[in-house]
């Protein structure tokens, strides 16, 4: 197996209000309003959101209801574009459960929670590169 992330789904129970959230964000889809996934383009990766209860089906797991100990990450270029991201998602609906804020580990992040109750950071490290194609670029060892 190759180390890489090809996919993450969230499960969500409205997705056309799910869609709305991250269309909110500035996210495109070719997806028709009707489909029963929405499917984005996220850099080098796709984000999908689908039904939670079929989710869940689909990948015979129970679902608890709760948190699935999953956070998703948006990296920026400072931390400035943290403070941005993290209103443009309160703007499209999000509870900010922490605010922007210099971390332990040396860079500035927040906490937004989107209407299915999935928690993206939004981080700025400032040791990480991130590409023109927004791909991330861990430091050499």
């Amino acid at each position: 197996m190759e180390q890489r992330v090809s996919l993450v789904t969230l499960g969500v129970t409205d997705l056309a209000r799910a869609r709305a959230f991250y269309e909110a964000l500035g996210w495109t889809t070719r997806a028709a309003p009707g489909d029963d996934v929405v499917f984005f383009q996220a850099g080098g990766m796709v984000l999908a959101l689908w039904d939670r209860a079929q989710l869940a089906e689909d990948s015979g797991v129970t679902d608890s209801g709760g948190w699935g100990g999953i956070t998703p990450a948006y990296n920026t270029r400072s931390p400035e574009e943290v403070d941005e991201v993290i209103e443009q998602a309160r703007a499209a609906g999000a509870s900010i459960p922490r605010a922007g804020a210099e971390t332990f580990w040396g860079g500035y992040s927040g906490v937004f929670v989107d209407p299915d109750g999935h928690p993206w950071e939004v981080a700025h490290n400032p040791r990480w590169t991130i590409r023109d194609d927004g791909s991330v670029e861990l430091p050499p060892s």
